[in-house]
């Protein structure tokens, strides 16, 4: 595999140094081109013969996998990227090159910006949904997929909808972001609404992490901070591209090993589409954690990072 550096070695800036962890400093930052021309902003840290792509969630950046960076940074070099239209990647000339075959081709476009051929893709949230789109669309490039707390598609559909079905919920959902999109003005009241579900999301994370509960807290408060700032306009556009998208047919046509993990208590994609992933993914295996939300990770990294680290050391092709 080629390990050709990407041309950019400056370090990350402060948007990415959100802690005393040592790694920060390590961090390097790059940008790749798009197929329509869209400048992509990565990172990269670590170093190793083996690449991971992290695909990120609609929210979150490198803090959100910091358990991840801080086990296997030795071992691995670790990319992740801005979704274009968020943070500092650029926004495309037309909202309709938001959709996730574009996320999924800027995936690849990364790769080739840090010369590399393989590479194991992890997706968290949204980020499964551009993991599964890039193994069905660029098979050779995958050498792996670890699918964290995610959908195959229609996320407005399957998401949001722990215990049962609501059928009139997804054309609703999609009227208030046209409204917000229409009206401006009111999209800082529903930052402000938004901002409010710290509190049944401490509370879970007391459930689910204990003690380290509290260490999560900042956590948070920087993803509130990345969804609501000022890429919140193009995040409205992102709902609707994901409930737009669906990779359930392709899912049998996936050659790549895969670990799926779930959350029992996530109602933001319910344990019960990993399950269907698990399930239509040829060479799958499901890690299904009880106590664990949206955020399993961060939650249970006692539990999530051996089965990470067994599934890289025997099941990736690369």
């Amino acid at each position: 595999m080629s390990r050709a550096r990407a041309g950019s070695n400056e370090v990350a800036d402060s948007t990415s140094q959100t802690g005393p962890d040592a790694w920060l400093g390590d961090v390097r930052v790059g940008a790749a081109t798009g197929d329509d021309g869209t400048r992509i902003h990565y990172e990269v840290v670590g170093e190793g013969n083996h690449t991971l792509l992290l695909a990120n969630g609609l929210g979150g950046r490198f803090y959100s996998w910091r358990p991840l960076i801080e086990a296997l940074r030795a071992r691995y070099r670790i990319v992740t990227w801005d979704y274009r239209g968020l943070f500092h990647s650029d926004s495309p000339p037309s909202h309709r090159q938001l959709s996730v075959p574009n996320h999924a081709a800027d995936a690849l476009s990364v790769l080739r910006a840090e010369g590399v051929e393989r590479a194991v893709l992890c997706g968290w949230s949204m980020g499964v949904q551009v993991a599964l789109e890039a193994a069905a669309s660029f098979p050779k490039t995958i050498a792996g997929l670890v699918l964290m707390n995610g959908t195959y598609g229609h996320v407005l559909r399957t998401g949001l909808q722990p215990l049962f079905s609501v059928p009139w919920l997804p054309k609703r959902l999609h009227a208030f972001v046209e409204l917000l999109r229409q009206h401006p003005h009111l999209t800082t009241l529903v930052a402000d609404v938004a901002r409010m579900s710290r509190v049944p999301v401490t509370a879970t994370f007391v459930v689910t992490a204990g003690r380290r509960a509290l260490e999560l807290q900042p956590m948070l408060q920087r993803y509130m901070d990345d969804v609501l700032g000022p890429s919140f306009p193009n995040y409205l556009r992102l709902f609707q591209e994901l409930d737009a998208h669906s990779v359930y047919h392709l899912l049998p046509e996936i050659p790549a090993p895969a670990l799926v993990i779930s959350g029992k208590l996530d109602a933001m994609t319910p344990a019960f589409q990993s399950r269907h992933i698990a399930r239509r993914l040829p060479h799958a295996e499901h890690l299904a954690l009880c106590r664990a939300s949206h955020y399993a990770l961060l939650e249970r990294p006692e539990v999530v990072l051996p089965a990470i680290e067994r599934f890289l050391e025997s099941r990736p092709v690369w």
